[in-house]
């Protein structure tokens, strides 16, 4: 009793001090009173606060690590969880099966850790500010004072690379496109898009050569910090219609865990507008513009040329060959309500580009040909895909997966059709076998009639792969985009030579 009346005796002089003391001299008092509770123990603390700066803008990416890391590895398995825990259940999760609720440490809960043989305790704090309803949440770190120094770093490391696998194992992936023209904005939808390298009827070599590629590009953070190069690399995917040029780009979303912002250029007002559009792009994420030669008029006017937007005039013009080193862009002072190609090539390997990490820009097109050799150059497509016809392995791919075929005499057959010249895209194979898929050995007879239909003495045209600034190791490939091409100029030069001629003798008979 005695005891409780000195402890009551004692909260009263305290409470008399704080009102007669000044703030001033109260604040010096708490300050050398921490000062000597810090020295005295065995422990060293660190705070955590969930956003940067007092204006609670700008979120810390540590204390998200953390609270996946608790989540995740501690909480689920802990044996010994703590009394008290948060339970929450999302509607935006994006598989609607999933009900599972998810749990987080409550405030001002604690839980242990170990790492190197040394316990570490984590704490979360929420503190409501006065006059307001807004919460301060922070998490605070425990640990050993003798060995803070060498444990801290070595301790992040683990926890932030644990939590990195994690967020992209678990975490919801977006599609997104830009809003309506004029705009810089992204609209999203789930991106639940089923194609996966194991379901690509792809050359092994070509498939096995774009793996070791995207594996090495996402693991390649110190590589590319202690090189001095942005960390982002471009991929140019060339080849017929059908050829599975989006599935591919699905593909390497899925293996990757990206997210996957596919860019209309025909809805960018202009080059400030795009930039826009690329600094609120997210890393870890595929920065997709397909049909690039039919989306705007990219060639760079470089020479007085005027070239127009349609397809007729594309296939008039004769691009002419420029060195690597001479990417003269555009002045853009005529061009500042429309995207042009210098402001294209800011975005893809100018100093703007830079903002942000672990970006992989895609372009597709039919004629690679068609696009401004500035674009293509290594930094902006550092990867040249060339998607071919079916070669007799891809259909075979197809075959079993469509309808279950493995061996069959058939299959020769067609195989022998496909090695004779005939051409079929994967997305016309796949057609012919899915209005069979009921009946295999129809749907095999089918495709082989259809091959043989096909069959004639053109060229190969199969997958290949190019590095940017390498001759392609599918030379034939290439030359028979531009035969074609210069076939079809030489028609048109001819008509017009035919045309002038007639007026020359129209004239000279006074017609």
């Amino acid at each position: 009793m005695e005891f409780l009346s000195q402890m009551w005796s004692l909260l009263g002089l305290l409470t008399i001090l704080q009102n007669v003391l000044p703030s001033q001299l109260l604040s010096v008092l708490h300050s050398l009173w921490q000062s000597l509770q810090d020295f005295l123990t065995p422990y060293s603390y660190f705070d955590v606060p969930e956003f940067i700066g007092s204006a609670s803008v700008e979120p810390n990416d540590l204390y998200r690590h953390i609270h996946l890391y608790l989540h995740q590895c501690l909480l689920s398995s802990h044996a010994h969880p703590p009394p008290r825990l948060t339970l929450t259940l999302s509607r935006s999760t994006s598989d609607p099966s999933f009900t599972s609720p998810a749990f987080s440490l409550s405030s001002n809960h604690s839980l242990d850790d170990s790492f190197n043989g040394h316990r570490l305790v984590w704490t979360h704090h929420a503190d409501t500010l006065q006059d307001s309803l807004e919460e301060r949440r922070s998490f605070s770190l425990r640990l050993p004072k003798r060995h803070a120094t060498s444990l801290l770093p070595a301790y992040l490391t683990h926890l932030s690379g644990s939590a990195d696998m994690l967020e992209r194992s678990s975490r919801t992936r977006r599609l997104y496109t830009n809003s309506q023209r004029g705009g810089g904005a992204w609209m999203s939808v789930p991106f639940r898009h089923p194609s996966t390298f194991e379901t690509l009827a792809l050359d092994p070599s070509v498939k096995s050569q774009l793996l070791a590629d995207l594996s090495a590009f996402a693991e390649g953070r110190d590589f590319y910090r202690r090189t001095g190069r942005p960390w982002k690399r471009g991929y140019l995917l060339h080849g017929p219609p059908g050829t599975g040029k989006s599935s591919l780009i699905a593909a390497m979303a899925n293996h990757l865990r990206y997210d996957v912002y596919d860019l209309e250029l025909t809805r960018v007002g202009s080059n400030l507008d795009l930039r826009a559009l690329l600094l609120q792009t997210t890393n870890r994420s595929l920065i997709v513009i397909e049909d690039i030669d039919c989306s705007l008029e990219l060639t760079g006017n470089r020479h007085g040329r005027t070239f127009g937007n349609n397809t007729k005039n594309r296939a008039k013009r004769q691009v002419p060959s420029f060195n690597d080193d001479s990417d003269v862009e555009e002045c853009s002072g005529r061009d500042e309500g429309r995207v042009t190609l210098s402001g294209l090539l800011n975005f893809t390997d100018g100093l703007w580009s830079c903002c942000g990490e672990e970006r992989i820009i895609v372009f597709t097109t039919n004629y690679a040909d068609g696009i401004d050799p500035a674009l293509l150059r290594a930094g902006r497509m550092d990867v040249h895909l060339r998607l071919g016809h079916c070669n007799a392995h891809a259909a075979r791919e197809l075959v079993e997966r469509y309808v279950g075929v493995v061996e069959n005499d058939l299959l020769n057959s067609m195989e022998s059709c496909i090695v004779g010249g005939a051409k079929m895209t994967p997305a016309e194979i796949g057609e012919v076998l899915l209005r069979n898929r009921e009946e295999p050995n129809t749907a095999v007879k089918e495709l082989v009639v259809e091959l043989q239909k096909r069959a004639s003495d053109s060229e190969e045209d199969v997958d290949g792969w190019e590095e940017s600034g390498a001759e392609s190791s599918e030379g034939s490939l290439d030359k028979k985009g531009r035969k074609g091409r210069a076939g079809w100029e030489g028609k048109v030069r001819f008509l017009g030579r035919l045309r002038s001629l007639t007026k020359s003798e129209s004239g000279r008979r006074g017609i």
